[in-house]
């Protein structure tokens, strides 16, 4: 009988175990003595020589760990010195070399310390520039939202406000109201106001921060927020998911930072303002919540007031805006537009054309009234001609904003009949803000990137989803119920008068329309237009209405 041994640790010459690369085949006639004691010195071997193996890789894997947590340790070290160095603190570090996509050109979160001379004293605050990370039902990332945060020192900061910032659009980023008006920086745009070539930041001596922490949050692809896909940005961009994903960052926020029983304020601009009725319905509904307060500036309330109520509503703004062509503004002087607004000019617009010498003297007045040639009123039948921009100073050759019909610059088409090229306000003066915010946050706030900040990204109105199934856009029931359950929730909702994009006449009618709710619904009103704040004393005077509703019980 043959029998074959595979030896992998067999004897030298001189009789010693020694173990080999390439297995040794022995074969054996039958079961002898020396059968035995060859298969037993065989099997010995084998057990020694893999005894030694398992030892020297255990050595080596010991020595090569040392050398690379060693490394590693060495380049931690490095990166923890540059930070400090630069006086920046990343709290997320690393969360950029997972992240998916573009999301990998996020830095982590920049913690920086600061302080600011306000005419109550020198007032040291907490800057934070980072993101919050949302994830979608699967545990995937579904997007990576930009905020920034300032937080007063304060021996009690849990008791201190706090007001979460949006913008509007749909599409614009929060840098508009972060150094427009809320937060410690604010942008000058050179002596007269209307250079954005001239912008630099200075100290905000009205910032809110003397009354309130801040936090200013982009909504997915406005500012550095975005989508871990592409293709998945249309998910966050509907009435309701942006909300939701905006409400999801508040509690985040204030999870992750001890905020639940800190006062909680909102506040938003134009189709933000919109944006904070549904999140403050939302914050309540789904996250447990409960708002303290609302503050809107220049809202979008209502999107179904057309036609000829519309027409009037729009009226008082530019008549406002006439007044101060003029230099008479005043509000007694307005007031009387206001009255005929919803009076004979409402009732003339709602039924059949005037004619003859009604007709006239009806178009007449409208004309006094906003600055429009008469021959203009007389072809649009009274209501407000779409060329009202173009039409108010063609003879000069100039063209007027829509976002302040005040505000006019040379028209760069004065030959073209209708209205054409960028707003003057909108794509000219505040797109500095754009400029200045990316300098800001790299230089002061630490938050360094190549990601493109979109201060206003005009795709994401068209692709807007206004859910019209469910009925027409508003947010009348969000501020009914907020009103209603809140006992001391109290609504600000603040205007400049020669707005034309949100006139002021459409959020009187639609606060004039809710119940009493004990006066806790007002309706503030500033010289200027849609971002009114760009006038040095309005932004003062929103500012100190807004710091008696924080302290208010």
């Amino acid at each position: 009988m043959m029998m074959l041994v595979i030896c992998l640790g067999c004897f030298d010459a001189n009789g010693h175990g020694v173990v080999q690369n390439t297995p040794r085949f022995i074969a054996f006639p039958g079961r002898t003595g020396l059968e035995r004691a060859i298969v037993g010195a065989c099997a010995g071997v084998i057990m020694l020589g893999i005894f030694r193996s398992l030892i020297a890789v255990i050595i080596l894997a010991i020595a090569a760990t040392a050398s690379m947590a060693q490394e590693r340790g060495g380049r931690d070290g490095d990166r923890n010195n540059a930070h400090e160095d630069a006086g920046e603190q990343h709290e997320q570090n690393g969360h950029e070399q997972n992240a998916p996509g573009v999301l990998a050109l996020l830095p982590g979160d920049s913690i920086t310390e600061h302080s600011i001379d306000l005419p109550s004293g020198k007032l040291a605050y907490t800057a934070t520039a980072g993101t919050f990370a949302l994830f979608d039902q699967s545990g995937e990332r579904s997007a990576q939202i930009f905020y920034n945060a300032f937080v007063a020192k304060s021996a009690n900061t849990a008791a201190r406000p706090v007001t979460f910032v949006f913008n509007g659009g749909p599409g614009a980023a929060s840098a508009f109201l972060n150094l427009g008006l809320v937060g410690p920086r604010i942008a000058q745009f050179g002596p007269d106001g209307r250079d954005g070539s001239k912008v630099r930041l200075t100290d905000n001596p009205d910032t809110w921060l003397a009354f309130t922490d801040l936090v200013l949050i982009d909504p997915v692809g406005t500012g550095w927020s975005r989508a871990a896909k592409p293709d998945a940005a249309r998910g966050f961009w509907s009435v309701h998911s942006d909300a939701e994903s905006m409400a999801k960052v508040v509690a985040l926020y204030v999870a992750k930072n001890g905020r639940a029983s800190s006062p909680k304020f909102i506040l938003g601009e134009s189709y933000g303002g919109f944006r904070a009725a549904k999140v403050g319905r939302l914050l309540q509904s789904e996250q447990g919540i409960v708002a303290s307060g609302i503050l809107m500036l220049s809202p979008t309330l209502e999107t179904a007031l057309r036609f000829a109520l519309g027409d009037a509503l729009q009226l008082p703004s530019l008549a406002a805006a006439e007044l101060e062509r003029e230099g008479a503004f005043s509000k007694e002087a307005l007031a009387e537009a206001e009255h005929f607004a919803l009076t004979d000019y409402l009732t003339t617009l709602a039924g059949p054309p005037p004619q003859g010498a009604a007709a006239k003297s009806f178009y007449a007045r409208v004309a006094k009234m906003t600055g429009l040639p008469v021959e203009a009123i007389a072809r649009a039948n009274g209501f407000i001609p779409d060329a009202y921009v173009k039409s108010l100073e063609a003879d000069s050759h100039k063209i007027v904003s829509h976002y302040d019909a005040t505000f006019a610059s040379d028209d760069p088409y004065p030959t073209s009949p209708v209205p054409r090229g960028p707003d003057p306000i909108l794509d000219a003066l505040v797109r500095a803000y754009g400029g200045a915010f990316v300098g800001y946050a790299r230089d002061e706030l630490g938050f360094k990137t190549v990601m493109s900040y979109n201060l206003l990204a005009g795709d994401i109105a068209g692709k807007w989803d206004w859910e019209q199934g469910h009925g027409q856009a508003s947010v009348d029931d969000d501020l009914r119920v907020l009103l209603a359950l809140t006992p001391s929730f109290r609504l600000v909702v603040a205007h400049g008068y020669s707005d034309m994009v949100t006139p002021y006449a459409v959020s009187r009618y639609v606060l004039d329309h809710l119940p009493p709710f004990e006066g806790r619904a007002t309706l503030k009103l500033y010289r200027g237009g849609h971002m009114f704040y760009l006038d040095a004393n309005s932004r003062k005077a929103f500012s100190a209405d807004a710091r008696a509703i924080y302290a208010a019980p």
